[in-house]
C-alpha cells in the first residue's frame, strides 16, 4: 500500500512539474520555474522513500530497479543545479522520463530483492551510478543545445525558447557537467578494476569494453575543448554518441541477461 501511495504520488507530482515547466511551450506565458521546481522537489523526495522502501533501503541492480534510480539521480541532480544556474527548463525532459522509469518499477516489473554485496562493490557501483546520471544530464542538454541552435539557425525566435536555459549556460554546463561525469566514470573503471574479480564469470566483459569506448568518447570531446575549443553541433554528436555508448554498458547487456536470457548478471 506505502508503495503504491508513494509511486503514485511521485508520478503525479513530476508530471505536473513538467506540466508547469513547459506551460511558455503552449502558452506563451512566463516560466514558473519555481513553482516547477517545487514540485519536482516533492517527487523526488517522495521517488527516494519510493527506493528505499521496495528495494530495502539497499542498492538494487535489477533491471528496472536500477533505471528507476538513475532516474531519481538524474532528477535530484537537476534540482541541486537549478539551485545555482537556472537550468529549470531540463526537467521538461527529465521529470517525465523519471515518472516513466519509476511507474514501469513499481506497476509493471516484476519484484527483486538486492543482492548482497561487498562494500567494495557498493562503492564501485555508487560511482557508476553517479557517474551515468550526471552523464544523462549532460545527454539532456545536448539536446536542449542542438535544439536552441537550430531555432537561432533558422531566426525561429519563438515564445518556447524562453522555457529552455540560456543556450550560453547550456554550453557551458554541459561541458562542467561532462568534465565531472568523466571523473566518475573515470573512477568507475579504476575501482571495477580493483574490485571485480571475475570479468568473464559475471558477464561484465561487454560491459567494461563499452565503458571505456565511452571513456574515451567523452575524453576525445574534453580534450578537443580545451584544444580546439570544441562546441556547437559536434560537441552535441560526440555527447550523444558517448552516452549512447555508455547505456549500452549499462544497460544493454543487463536487459539481454535479465530480459531475454533470464539470467542474473
Amino acid at each position: 500500500m506505502i508503495v503504491t501511495a508513494l509511486s503514485l504520488v511521485s508520478v503525479a507530482l513530476y508530471l505536473s512539474a513538467a506540466g508547469v515547466l513547459a506551460r511558455p511551450l503552449a502558452t506563451g506565458g512566463q516560466p514558473l520555474a519555481r513553482w516547477g521546481m517545487t514540485l519536482a522537489t516533492f517527487a523526488a523526495l517522495a521517488h527516494g522513500a519510493l527506493l528505499l522502501t521496495a528495494h530495502r533501503g539497499t542498492l538494487d541492480l535489477h533491471f528496472f530497479a536500477a533505471l528507476s534510480l538513475v532516474a531519481w539521480i538524474a532528477s535530484a541532480l537537476t534540482i541541486v543545479v537549478n539551485l545555482s544556474r537556472p537550468i529549470a527548463g531540463l526537467g521538461i525532459l527529465i521529470f517525465p522520463l523519471s515518472a516513466a522509469l519509476l511507474a514501469i518499477d513499481a506497476f509493471l516489473a516484476p519484484r527483486t530483492a538486492p543482492q548482497s554485496m561487498t562494500w567494495q562493490i557498493e562503492l564501485h557501483v555508487t560511482i557508476a551510478v553517479f557517474a551515468f546520471g550526471i552523464l544523462s544530464i549532460a545527454a539532456a542538454l545536448a539536446v536542449l543545445l542542438a535544439i536552441q541552435e537550430r531555432a537561432l539557425r533558422r531566426s525561429r525566435f519563438g515564445h518556447w525558447l524562453r522555457a529552455l536555459p540560456p543556450l550560453t549556460l547550456t554550453e557551458v554546463l554541459l561541458f562542467r557537467l561532462i568534465a565531472v561525469g568523466f571523473v566518475l566514470l573515470t573512477l568507475t573503471l579504476v575501482t571495477g578494476a580493483l574490485f571485480v574479480g571475475d570479468l568473464f564469470g559475471q558477464h561484465l566483459v561487454h560491459k567494461t569494453v563499452l565503458s571505456i569506448i565511452a571513456w574515451i568518447v567523452f575524453g576525445v570531446l574534453l580534450w578537443g575543448r580545451w584544444q580546439y575549443g570544441w562546441r556547437g553541433i559536434r560537441a552535441v554528436y560526440l555527447t550523444l554518441i558517448g552516452m549512447g555508448i555508455l547505456l549500452l554498458a549499462f544497460f544493454g547487456t543487463k536487459a539481454v541477461l535479465e530480459l531475454i536470457l533470464h539470467r542474473t548478471p
